[in-house]
């Protein structure tokens, strides 16, 4: 017979995780998910006691860009909300830390959450008449803002704060004192600027991914996911989809502005040609790429938007021998590149994992 609950009167199991009874490699998923995170962070924390300079600086990025694709997923992925104007929050995060750096000495580690919160307010501002708006006509309207944000960047009359078209030359965010002092006692070497960026980056981003899993995995994640299946029936249930839709947008404008604070300390120096709408399309192929209804996937997104372009340079070069100007081809071998991973993966990254876990998974 089966057990019963405290009730008396409700099978145990049926109080289960459905993922306690899928069983891979003979590992239960749940456990299988928890080590392959405490994987990741470890790896995070392995990393700037291996590499050094440029090649620390790239996982810095790719870090960076997974914020700024996690944030597009929390939205469109998550809440079902279409946009194209991501890259407008990315430039609000980003100018947030450098005006605050720049005009009012504000130390760069200082600037984070305030950014965060201007681009949570913008997002929550902007989603309120984008509640009137679904699919294309929400997309237009994202892609309106993604094209105006590096004119108005660009205005004269904001230029004092901005910097206009030459943009804004920021200070070296060195590491504070103790912690160099804590490195220099343990490895007997000073910490590296470029090792400093990554290592700030690493814990902005874990504190953000943790906080976008237990969003998703919390009541209130449950309510996005009902909105975007069916809005009729969640607004049945009492859910307030006005309120929850622009709210998710807020949140996904301020992961997304938080890349863009991070992109900021990161390479020292804004302009307005950063922020153009090919940024917002990176972080739609990220999340594309990735899984776009997926928090891990994200991780893959970010490493995507980042290092195939580069990959695609690499092997532009390698045919210098046979062609003239190979360099033309470099956007052509991205795009085969691309072709190829949404044929092979049409669920992105996560979704492959999740047809590879079918695969070789029991149930018990």
């Amino acid at each position: 017979m089966a057990s019963t609950d405290v009730a008396g009167n409700v099978p145990a199991f049926l109080n289960q995780n459905p993922k306690d009874r899928i069983i891979v490699l003979g590992v239960p998923l749940p456990l299988l998910e928890r080590v392959g995170l405490y994987v990741l962070l470890a790896a995070v924390v392995v990393l700037p006691m291996v590499y050094d300079g440029y090649d620390i600086y790239e996982f810095g990025k790719i870090l960076m860009y997974m914020l700024a694709v996690l944030g597009l997923n929390l939205l469109t992925g998550f809440n079902g909300q279409f946009s194209l104007g991501h890259s407008a929050f990315f430039a609000v995060g980003a100018y947030s830390t450098a005006i605050m750096m720049d005009q009012l000495g504000v130390p760069y580690w200082a600037t984070i959450i305030p950014a965060a919160a201007v681009c949570f307010v913008a997002g929550f501002l902007f989603g309120l008449p984008a509640l009137r708006l679904d699919g294309l006509f929400l997309a237009l309207a994202t892609f309106a803002l993604a094209i105006a944000t590096p004119q108005l960047l660009k205005y004269d009359g904001i230029a004092h704060l901005t910097g206009g078209v030459q943009g804004i030359v920021l200070d070296t965010p060195y590491p504070p004192a103790w912690i160099d002092g804590i490195v220099m006692s343990i490895t007997g070497e000073e910490l590296s600027i470029d090792r400093w960026k990554y290592m700030f980056t690493a814990l902005v981003a874990v504190i953000m991914f943790a906080g976008a899993w237990n969003l998703v995995h919390s009541r209130t994640g449950r309510a996005l996911i009902a909105i975007r299946d069916n809005p009729l029936s969640a607004k049945t249930m009492g859910i307030n989809t006005s309120v929850f839709k622009s709210a998710a947008f807020g949140v996904s404008a301020m992961y997304t502005g938080v890349a863009g604070s991070l992109f900021a300390i990161m390479d020292e120096y804004l302009a307005p040609e950063s922020f153009t709408f090919a940024e917002a399309i990176k972080f739609l192929v990220g999340g594309v790429v990735g899984g776009i209804a997926s928090l891990f996937g994200a991780i893959f997104g970010g490493w995507f938007v980042l290092e195939i372009p580069n990959i695609a340079d690499l092997a532009a070069s390698s045919l210098e021998n046979y062609i003239n100007n190979p360099q033309g081809l470099t956007g052509l071998i991205y795009g085969l590149f691309l072709i190829f991973t949404v044929y092979v993966m049409p669920m992105g990254a996560a979704g492959l994992a999740q047809i590879l876990v079918h695969k070789i998974s029991t149930r018990r």
